[in-house]
């Protein structure tokens, strides 16, 4: 996944810090995200999404799970130090949690691995339900109709 976004979204919340040391902070939770989140994310969502996962017995499904168990972990203590992951401003680093995190709560398995931890259930539902994403969502959805 590109990482290709603006640096304001439509309503002119800044997405980013101005100050480098912070924005660094920002540019590690997106590695996390690029490297420990989005990895085991996407090859359970296509598991579960084609049905492959019978009953946790598919090929890799329970290392993906502990994988992402690891990472549900790290996040948990850190959205105990504040409301995002890089702080108590919402930026990039959570955005780019959006698209997988909004696939992952849609199955049992996977959402209780969410559910399971207070801070990023709290985190979860609070980003995906921003103004924003709920465009993009029914944006998407008049999109699918119009093709239909």
């Amino acid at each position: 996944m590109g990482h290709m976004y603006a640096n304001k979204l439509q309503e002119g919340e800044e997405l980013i810090f101005w100050e480098s040391w912070k924005q660094s902070l920002v540019a590690n939770w997106i590695d996390v995200e690029d490297h420990f989140f989005e990895a085991p994310t996407l090859k359970l969502i296509s598991m579960l999404s084609s049905k492959a996962e019978i009953n946790g017995k598919c090929n890799g499904f329970d290392r993906e799970i502990d994988e992402l168990n690891k990472v549900m972990d790290v996040y948990e203590a850190q959205l105990g130090k504040s409301k995002y992951l890089t702080s108590d401003k919402f930026t990039v680093a959570d955005v780019l949690h959006l698209p997988n995190m909004h696939t992952l709560i849609r199955f049992s398995v996977t959402k209780k691995l969410i559910d399971s931890r207070p801070r990023v259930s709290a985190w979860c539902s609070e980003i995906l339900a921003r103004s924003s994403w709920t465009k993009v969502l029914q944006m998407q959805q008049q999109k699918m109709i119009a093709q239909t």
